[in-house]
């Protein structure tokens, strides 16, 4: 008996069969199937053979022994062997089914292979860590080949242009194909390709190339792997258009390094380097100083727009109280009693003019004065006779900005706006680049610009231009300007802020250097119970706290005379109120519902002289009675009235409510003087003798006009636009120049002529030219103040301004003629000009 042992090698689970080591293991196979036969030619089978097939594993990539072993018991035989086996019924079996064993081990073999390749595949994941890593090493090898070669004509060793020719050319490939895929996919699905409606644009003229096929001065890559360098060069036009160019150049070249910013953006102190980084990043300077003229560019569509909306819940979850304190508790009270009059104001407004395409702003709006931090307790006085004219604006703001269907985020505390700054790594570098920063506008007030300048320190520049300020009284140009206000001793805590003054957000339209953003006027009643409400003989006071009254009473014995008095004043149980007549009826400090139901009765609301400039002789009027507006002998100031110490304003008030006495007059407004008792009686008697009581509200003071007005404000005022020669806004045929009478303001000038004065086209204006077209100049100057351009009647010179934040429509001397961009404007929407509806 002879015992045969065969050893077949297979790869285990663990590794994937592939062809050769199939062919390997059949090879082997073979090999030592020839041994068993050649041996059998010897010997003759004496017992059945036994054939014990093992299973096939693999450890250390080694062939692990399966042993197949056959006992055959083999007699001598002198015949050939192959074909003595043949004739044996056992062999001939045994070769069947070592037939169908070879074939079902290669089925087997395949499907392994099979399983094992699909369950081996990687995640994106896997792939992407593994592509970012070759890159990775691949950017490496690159920057070592090249560590030697200085970095181009223009640039010095260790700056961050180092690996410029190491990875412009493969950077620049791969940011064009996948900016020009995005584009062209957002463009086909919005159907618009191109600016001018031609093509789309082949990659040579994404390079620079110009309308006539020239190349102009944009360099490639590859250009600047050759060694050639940017033409950067600033014409007279540019540095007229970019008025700010040369200045920031100039400090650029002394400050680039005070901070690593202006090195990651690519700044090493040469020209060229300042020069793109003012015009990519900061868009100080023309891009054509350095990049060509007349590129064509695609027109990046991916823009989300706003649409209109009236769900009240929405804005409600963006009121949610940040603390125990319940600031917002007044202003979600005012916006949802007057939510209907909102909805009603938002679908007129959209039947009437076209909403559509406006682009979605994303915007912050940081109320400041119910902070912890101010000291000024509006939340905590919010229902106990405190100041309401603020919350006022501020309810009818966040409505407008919500209705027109922008993206909000409300903030009151401190806490809040730094969590929201900590997410902007880079909103405390005073580099100026804002394609990062979370938000597009920035609403607030004068204590939530401190707030922001403290926690912003070198980052607040990027900011600046991107706030609104919500202003009560205004900022005029010359308190405003910070170094011009400190050197005439005027800067106080409220100025000095160096933003465009046209960036304050005032209440009433005081001073047309800053923009009127106003209210709404409240009328809690429908119009059908306005009606139906009868007058009767009653005069409301209006001054809610107990020193207003003081010193009144002969003028309010004037009015007890005829009428009977009535008073809101807010009382606490444990004191007594001192000033206040004992004939005058006080309800206390009413809910707005009753407050409106009381006026509908009132056929007189008389002023006290203060407080100035609220809303609530407006609700009066709007409620059909009459204003007594106190006027003012001086005119009241920041000379002669503690009230305006440290106002950033020269302004005169001429009564308690300036607007009601310019903008409404007579019937609805008699401004009269409280101190003449004769002429406080001859009113009234003229007022109840006509007995005609009729409601008034301008259309500025309305839902309706207020969404108009700062939907026109945001669609068209931009602030982070340094350039000269834009298409402006107000339109310019709305506007006419004008040669002010001598010590004229052009403020007074304009309003002469019915119109108002512009100050955005005072650029156009501010050169020896326009005055040609009004007088003859003997002689030209220059000057930073707020009375230029004008003309010097004594010395004939003519004087044009050298600091564009000094434009100034209020400002006057005696001896001056000045020169006045004046604009037309829509009766009961003084913010627009005609055409400048939306």
């Amino acid at each position: 008996m002879t015992v045969i042992a065969l050893n077949l090698n297979v790869h285990n689970d663990n590794s994937i069969l592939t062809t050769s080591s199939a062919s390997q293991f059949f090879s082997v196979t073979s090999d030592r199937l020839n041994t068993f036969f050649s041996q059998l030619v010897s010997t003759e089978f004496s017992k059945l053979w036994t054939v014990m097939a093992g299973m096939y594993t693999h450890e250390h990539d080694e062939w692990v022994l399966v042993s197949c072993t056959i006992n055959a018991m083999v007699k001598n035989s002198t015949t050939k062997w192959p074909l003595r086996m043949m004739r044996i019924p056992l062999v001939r079996r045994v070769l069947l089914i070592l037939v169908v064993f070879g074939v079902l081990w290669s089925f087997t073999f395949v499907n392994i292979s099979l399983v094992f390749s699909q369950s081996q595949s990687r995640s994106s994941n896997e792939v992407k860590a593994e592509i970012v890593q070759l890159s990775e090493e691949y950017i490496k090898a690159l920057a070592q080949e090249n560590g030697d070669i200085v970095d181009g004509p223009y640039a010095g060793r260790f700056t961050a242009f180092d690996l410029k020719k190491t990875i412009a050319v493969l950077l620049e490939s791969m940011l064009a194909r996948i900016n020009r895929l995005e584009i062209f996919v957002n463009n086909v699905t919005n159907g618009s390709l191109l600016s001018d409606n031609s093509t789309l644009l082949s990659p040579h003229l994404l390079m620079g190339a110009g309308l006539d096929g020239r190349r102009n001065a944009v360099l490639s890559a590859q250009d600047l792997l050759q060694g050639k360098s940017e033409k950067c060069e600033l014409t007279e036009e540019d540095m007229e258009q970019y008025p700010h160019c040369g200045q920031k150049i100039e400090w650029m070249q002394k400050m680039w390094q005070s901070d690593p910013c202006y090195k990651g953006y690519g700044v090493d102190g040469s020209n060229c380097s300042i020069i793109m980084y003012l015009s990519e990043v900061e868009d100080f300077c023309p891009r054509q100083a350095w990049s060509g003229t007349h590129n064509k560019t695609l027109v990046d569509t991916r823009i989300t727009y706003a649409n209109v909306t009236v769900d009240l819940q929405g804005l409600m979850n963006l009121l949610v109280d940040p603390n125990d304190r319940q600031g917002y508790a007044w202003i979600r009270m005012r916006i949802s009693r007057m939510w209907h009059r909102w909805s009603s104001a938002a679908k007129n407004l959209v039947s009437k003019y076209d909403l559509q395409g406006r682009q979605k702003q994303k915007i912050l709006i940081h109320l400041g004065l119910l902070s912890k931090q101010s000291g000024w307790k509006f939340a905590e006085m919010q229902f106990k006779g405190g100041p309401l004219g603020e919350l006022v604006q501020w309810s009818d703001l966040i409505s407008t900005l919500y209705i027109l269907g922008h993206e909000l985020t409300v903030t009151s505390e401190v806490e809040q706006l730094i969590e929201i700054l900590n997410h902007v790594p880079a909103a405390k570098t005073p580099c100026q680049s804002r394609k990062e920063l979370p938000v597009n506008l920035i609403y607030t007030d004068i204590m939530g610009l401190i707030q922001f300048k403290k926690r912003l320190k070198a980052g607040y520049a990027k900011f600046s231009c991107l706030f609104r300020v919500v202003d009560s009284f205004g900022t005029e140009p010359a308190f405003n300007h910070h170094a011009f206000a400190k050197q005439n001793k005027i800067l106080s805590s409220w100025g000095g802020q160096d933003l465009n003054p046209q960036q304050f957000y005032t209440m009433f339209p005081h001073s047309p250097d800053n923009s009127f953003m106003g209210f709404v006027v409240d009328r809690v009643l429908n119009d059908s119970e306005t009606n139906l409400t009868p007058k009767e003989n009653i005069a409301l006071v209006y001054g809610k706290n107990d020193y207003m009254w003081q010193g009144k009473e002969q003028y309010l014995d004037v009015i007890h005379s005829m009428l009977e008095v009535h008073g809101t004043v807010y009382e606490e149980s444990d004191n007594k109120l001192q000033n206040v007549p004992s004939y005058v009826i006080n309800h206390g400090i009413m809910t707005g519902v009753d407050l409106h139901k009381l006026l509908q009765k009132t056929k007189i609301f008389v002023g006290l002289g203060f407080p100035y400039e609220g809303p609530a002789p407006l609700e009066a009027i709007a409620n059909g009675a009459v204003f007594l507006n106190p006027k003012f002998n001086p005119p009241h100031s920041s000379k002669n009235h503690k009230f305006f110490k440290g106002k950033p304003t020269h302004r005169e008030v001429t009564s308690q409510h300036p607007y009601a006495e310019t903008f409404i007059g007579e019937p609805y407004v008699y401004t009269i003087n409280p101190n003449n008792t004769d002429e406080v009686l001859q009113v009234l008697k003229n007022i109840l003798k006509d007995n005609k009581f009729s409601s008034y509200l301008p259309n500025e003071y309305t839902e309706e006009g207020m969404l108009q007005r700062m939907n026109a404000y945001i669609q068209h005022q931009n602030f982070c636009s340094f350039q000269r020669g834009l298409t402006k806004w107000p339109l310019k045929e709305a506007v006419q120049f004008v040669f002010a009478e001598k010590g004229q303001s052009c403020k007074d000038a304009c309003w002469s002529l019915n119109h108002i004065c512009e100050p955005v086209y005072f650029p156009e204006l501010n050169s020896k030219e326009s005055f040609s077209n009004f007088t003859e100049c003997k002689s030209v100057a220059h000057s930073s103040n707020i009375y230029y351009p004008a003309y010097d009647t004594n010395a004939g010179t003519c004087t044009t301004q050298d600091e564009r934040l000094l434009f100034s429509c209020v400002g006057s001397m005696d001896t001056l003629q000045r020169l006045c961009p004046c604009r037309n404007y829509i009766p009961g929407q003084s913010a627009l000009c005609i055409g400048c509806e939306i």
